[in-house]
């Protein structure tokens, strides 16, 4: 008996051949907040951008974990939610959300 494979064609982000808006652009902010936070957290001055960044880009993942569909979509998150988390634990550590500001 022969057995077919489904063809993994179209969208970078869907397997389904779906559109979806929603999870595409939630992962693309994930993807750039955490960046932005694991980036920033090399500086000890830049404390501020690094844990609101972080912080932001953990809830929009963990966000995007609920609503999505696919494997790449779930990939993406995943890696947008460790450098998030990176970003967001380093800044802390360098002075946190609100260090100089209300102390």
């Amino acid at each position: 008996m022969a057995q077919t494979r489904p063809t993994v064609a179209g969208s970078l982000f869907a397997t389904d051949h779906k559109p979806h808006p929603l999870q595409d652009t939630l992962l693309a902010v994930t993807l750039v907040l955490g960046v932005t936070a694991l980036i920033t957290a090399a500086f000890n001055s830049l404390h501020l951008v690094s844990s609101w960044a972080g912080l932001i880009g953990i809830i929009t993942g963990a966000s995007g974990q609920f609503v999505s569909e696919t494997t790449r979509e779930r990939f993406g998150l995943i890696l947008g939610l460790g450098a998030s988390a990176v970003g967001f634990f380093l800044g802390m550590a360098h002075g946190g959300l609100f260090g100089g500001i209300i102390g």
